[in-house]
């Protein structure tokens, strides 16, 4: 259907314009990711964005109603809980701000949209601190603007056109604003994305429907229906997820209290979540029985989603770290730590430095925001402690920290595991005050006290900080800065120790493509040139990076 002489957008059209434009993006999920500013494998802003908006279709699509304030509302409420990558983050920003600017709004006018669009920049800003531009934030704020100085009469056709040329002047003009974009000769990856979500929903106007795919859907775990029979006995209960939607009928939505169903869900299991975003709480239990979990929801509210599964089946090392988990509540330490990583050796070790939760993600699979939220519930402390150990991923974890009610959460911003290793390896919970531990974490991570760089090949010609790279050379980055390139992997590495010729001590974690020739080429190289140096050497197992060095 065309609609392009419409003056006005229901709930179904604002379903399939979203569709069409997350479709857009989908199919050019690689093209953004290959916006990255350094010639590194590690591109994922295309992927976060596009499995945050799809995560927000799901539950969208769920919604009955023909109406923009609800479509708007269940939209933004999924991509808040599948946000991930700080342009996934902001992404649902701008559609939870455009959801509050849509509050009330059954049909939705052309003022009405660029007032709720408006308004969807104003909580994207409020939620970057500081706000950088030369983004996807200034693309989303100077193409509504510009908006603003159009008084005529617009259709929805109209409209369209014009938003996605403002919005494509000012993706151009990103490297302008934003130096290392212009160094790197690239647009910003985030605004592309911005851009392309639009220029999908102009297709979805003009009449060109575009469907989604499923490329980039997580697939459904398998399960092994073997490990529970008609003889077993069910020692672990059900795991217990689902959406509540507070109704006005049975209670009072706005000042209703989580805490109420936490402290009931405390008397029949352990595990425990629940936070309130708007209407809807979103549960999470483990219990022998979830009937009397949903029945005692039910006193205020209807179910959106659920999800019930035997724990028996769902059971892995992941997770569960004993087979005689507890059925019962488990006592609340004072102190707990989160820590994203990659790679096996990166896991064990922060494992063996006191961590509770390793959650897997890093350079290239940012976790989510309701994977941090998991990794509280199960860390069970008062106090968490979390190392988000890539500048990507803080964003993600601050969100989690602000939906999170249970537990104090302090967000330790590592930008890599270098960080959060020299802050660990000093880990001491006899510390009374949490405020004083975490200033200990920040200090321990400065870059006053340990140095992190990262070494992997390059995948395309750059030019950056004055340092020439081409493809397939071997590069060393720190600090966000390119350091050096050389096609050898011995000589790059030696040159870069002989930069910081202060450094006494330095650890080299390998990736998991490096090859025991090149560990052993690495390892003599460095210790025959610089004899003063006293190396350390692990497996890291990392994806990305061929090598992570921490100088210290």
């Amino acid at each position: 259907m065309v609609y392009k002489e419409y003056k006005h957008l229901d709930g179904v059209m604002f379903e399939e314009f979203i569709i069409s434009g997350a479709a857009k993006l989908e199919k050019n999920v690689k093209q953004i990711n290959d916006l990255n500013v350094f010639p590194i494998p590690d591109g994922d802003t295309g992927d976060n964005m596009y499995r945050t908006i799809a995560g927000g279709i799901e539950t969208m699509k769920k919604e009955p109603a023909n109406s923009v304030a609800k479509k708007s509302h269940a939209l933004a409420e999924g991509m808040l809980f599948n946000a991930r990558g700080n342009s996934g983050v902001i992404l649902s920003q701008i559609f939870a701000g455009m959801a509050n600017g849509f509050e009330g709004i059954e049909v939705a006018s052309i003022e009405d949209i660029m007032y709720a669009f408006g308004e969807g920049v104003k909580k994207a800003y409020s939620a970057v601190t500081p706000p950088v531009e030369g983004t996807i934030l200034t693309v989303a704020r100077e193409a509504i603007e510009q908006m603003d100085d159009i008084k005529e009469d617009l259709t929805i056709g109209e409209f369209g056109e014009a938003f996605r040329k403002y919005m494509y002047h000012s993706l151009e003009n990103t490297p302008e604003l934003l130096h290392i974009l212009k160094e790197a000769g690239v647009i910003d990856s985030g605004g592309a994305g911005l851009y392309l979500i639009a220029d999908g929903v102009v297709d979805a106007i003009n009449g060109e429907h575009v469907q989604m795919g499923d490329a980039h859907q997580s697939g459904v775990q398998s399960l092994d229906f073997s490990k529970f029979t008609s003889d077993s006995e069910l020692k672990f209960g059900y795991c217990t997820e689902f959406l509540l939607r507070l109704m006005n009928k049975k209670a009072d939505v706005k000042s209703f209290d989580e805490n109420i169903i936490i402290d009931y869900l405390k008397t029949i299991g352990d595990s425990i979540v629940a936070f309130k975003n708007d209407s809807i709480v979103k549960v999470h239990v483990h219990t022998m029985t979830p009937s009397k979990a949903l029945e005692f929801c039910q006193q205020f509210g209807e179910f959106l989603t659920i999800k019930i599964e035997n724990m028996t089946l769902q059971h892995n090392e992941t997770h569960f770290a004993s087979d005689k988990l507890p059925t019962v509540e488990r006592e609340t330490k004072k102190y707990g730590a989160v820590v994203v990583a990659d790679g096996d050796g990166f896991k064990n070790l922060f494992k063996e430095l006191g961590v509770d939760v390793v959650i897997d993600g890093g350079q290239g699979k940012n976790p989510s925001i309701n994977d941090f939220v998991k990794a509280f519930d199960e860390v069970n402390a008062n106090n968490i402690y979390v190392f988000p150990n890539n500048s990507n991923i803080i964003l993600a974890a601050t969100q989690a920290k602000e939906m999170y009610k249970k537990s104090n959460i302090y967000v330790v911003e590592t930008k890599n595991v270098g960080e959060a290793y020299a802050a660990l390896s000093m880990l001491d919970y006899s510390i009374e005050d949490p405020d004083e531990l975490f200033n200990m974490f920040v200090e321990n991570c400065s870059s006053d006290n340990v140095g992190t760089a990262l070494v992997c090949k390059a995948t395309r010609d750059v030019e950056l900080n004055g340092v020439k790279v081409e493809e397939g050379n071997y590069i060393v980055i720190k600090d966000k800065k390119i350091e050096l390139a050389n096609n050898d992997i011995v000589t790059t590495v030696v040159e870069f120790y002989k930069k910081y010729d202060f450094v006494e001590l330095s650890t080299i974690f390998y990736g998991k493509n490096v090859t025991e020739v090149e560990k052993q080429r690495i390892g003599s190289g460095i210790r025959s040139q610089l004899p003063d140096i006293e190396l350390y050497e692990a497996d890291g197992g990392q994806d990305t990076f061929d090598l992570v060095i921490i100088l210290e």
